[in-house]
């Protein structure tokens, strides 16, 4: 198969879809690699790097989207992107389609075969492609948040940690999963006072077993919700319904009972944001301020560590790039139904559930095309 890997062209991304280890097994399996030119120079993967693995560089999107057959990227497609796919070309990457219409269409239009990392599920259904960026999402909100709440950055210049005799902060992360998880091991870490609100009883209990006395563990109610939030000073967001839009849980009216300075974080934006004043932000403009209350709302947090993130995606990624590409998109999907659950749009359809329904689109079972 010929493989396309894009230049990321989304503002500050960095990342790439292919690293030269991967096109090396790619090249290995027989396949032909195609990368535009300076792909991977933000994390210094030069493109003779790129070469020496087996990959020809090409200056031209063009060329990419003309003669390749699957298209890899990390981020989802801009609309110059998206213009370019042709009917029946496999695009695998992060699409976050519940809380883009815009795009949705445009791949609707392309006919194109889209395959999502972030609704590919493993054999306990957790989501393996979507993992490795929620790991570094929960992390880094934890340490932008610290940075957020820094005086000089328009914070109320708590130190998350606190001191001898001087409390620390208190940090409120509203979902338990991999990615609030990894938030509240950076929060417990750092030394603050931290609460982590979950639904599943299931992963109370985990939660519980794991952090002990470290963290408290509550279950998400509206009453504990306003509370902790309200006392908090640093709340991250940290959930996600799989393929869907976030449900909004973090009121706006409370806001005005913060302590001014205080700092959301929504890990939740890509799919919409799980805060009533959340709206998607850029690493290069990442804050905004409702009711003196700072907002970290940025699409594509992972971005801002490209080299890390980079690295762990393409250890997720790689077995399924090549089980499509060896065994081509419908043997693929059909010899593995977990792959068959990243498959959203297909030939004009869309084919996941929770993309259909958080738009209103007429939704097609991707069986329909096997």
């Amino acid at each position: 198969m010929k493989i396309g890997c894009l230049k990321e062209i989304k503002s500050q991304e960095h990342r790439v879809g292919l690293t030269p280890a991967s096109v090396r097994e790619l090249t290995n399996a027989g396949h032909n690699v195609l990368v535009e030119k300076n792909s991977g120079a933000g994390i210094n993967f030069d493109d003779g790097t790129y070469i020496a693995a087996g990959a020809k560089i090409v200056s031209d999107t063009a060329e990419i989207f003309n003669s390749c057959e699957m298209i890899v990227k990390v981020k989802e497609p801009q609309k110059s992107e998206y213009e370019q796919l042709k009917d029946g070309q496999i695009l695998f990457t992060y699409l976050h389609l519940a809380a883009d219409r815009d795009q949705t269409n445009g791949l609707i239009k392309s006919k194109s075969v889209a395959i999502a990392y972030e609704t590919v599920i493993d054999k306990q259904g957790g989501l393996p492609l979507l993992t490795p960026m929620s790991e570094v999402a929960g992390r880094l909100a934890t340490q932008v948040g610290a940075i957020y709440l820094q005086k000089h950055m328009g914070g109320n210049g708590r130190l998350i940690s606190g001191v001898p005799g001087v409390s620390p902060a208190n940090v409120t992360i509203i979902g338990g999963g991999v990615s609030g998880f990894n938030a509240a091991q950076m929060a417990v870490g750092l030394g603050a006072n931290v609460t982590i609100l979950e639904r599943s009883p299931d992963k109370l209990r985990e939660l519980d077993k794991h952090f002990g006395s470290s963290a408290t563990i509550e279950y998400s109610n509206l009453e504990t919700l306003e509370r902790c939030v309200k006392q908090s000073d640093l709340v991250i967001g940290a959930v996600l319904i799989p393929g869907a839009s976030a449900p909004k849980l973090v009121k706006k009216e409370w806001l005005k009972e913060m302590q001014p300075g205080s700092v959301l974080v929504d890990i939740a934006i890509d799919q919409g944001g799980c805060f009533e004043t959340s709206h998607a932000t850029t690493h290069k403009d990442p804050i905004y301020i409702v009711d003196d209350v700072i907002h970290y709302c940025v699409a594509n947090m992972p971005g801002a560590v490209p080299l890390t993130s980079t690295l762990a995606l393409n250890n997720a990624t790689l077995p399924y790039i090549l089980q499509i590409a060896n065994k081509g998109w419908k043997n693929a999907l059909q010899e593995n139904p977990h792959l068959k659950e990243g498959l959203n749009v297909c030939h004009g359809n869309v084919t996941y559930k929770g993309v259909a329904d958080s738009l209103g689109l007429n939704f097609v079972p991707p069986e329909s095309f096997f």
